[in-house]
């Protein structure tokens, strides 16, 4: 399984930044930014985005060779770019109305995306890390689930769910 690495993780990121493209990194990757360090490989990257910057992104990753990748229970607000090198990106598509309430797409609490960490030396936006903690324990926890809990659990003092404290 190729997998997504730091280095393409901030290329990404800091292009379309670049490119006036406001990504917030979620899953895995956000939580390695928040805490600091690369806890475990990773398979792809998790991305927020407004709707209104969609189109944008979309074009983004076409000109770079990413393409739509169907996956099973997938929606217009929730899909897979992924390139020639198997790399993939998952895109959260969210939109807020004017105070702030979601009204289109992933359920994002608009809180939820006020996070800010650093991942290979790139300030990124992220979920903050109260949000991604809930997140990641709302769900039965696959092995990598038990890695990312733990480590945000150590880092902001947070307690380990019975769900996610076997060993």
């Amino acid at each position: 399984m190729p997998k997504m690495t730091v280095r393409d993780v901030t290329e990404i990121v800091g292009g379309l930044a670049a490119d006036g493209i406001t990504v917030w990194v979620d899953g895995g990757w956000c939580v390695d930014a928040l805490v600091g360090r690369e806890l475990r490989e990773h398979a792809d990257l998790d991305v927020a985005v407004s709707r209104a910057d969609e189109e944008a992104l979309r074009g983004w990753f076409g000109g770079r060779g990413y393409e739509h990748r169907p996956r099973a229970g997938e929606s217009a607000w929730n899909f897979v770019l992924g390139d020639a090198r198997g790399r993939e990106v998952d895109v959260h598509v969210f939109e807020f109305d004017g105070q702030g309430k979601n009204v289109y797409g992933i359920a994002y609490p608009a809180e939820s995306l006020t996070g800010r960490a650093t991942l290979g030396g790139l300030d990124v936006h992220c979920v903050a890390p109260e949000w991604m903690f809930r997140f990641k324990t709302a769900y039965d926890p696959a092995p990598k689930d038990l890695v990312d809990v733990r480590a945000l659990a150590g880092r902001f003092g947070y307690a380990l769910p019975p769900t996610h404290s076997a060993i």
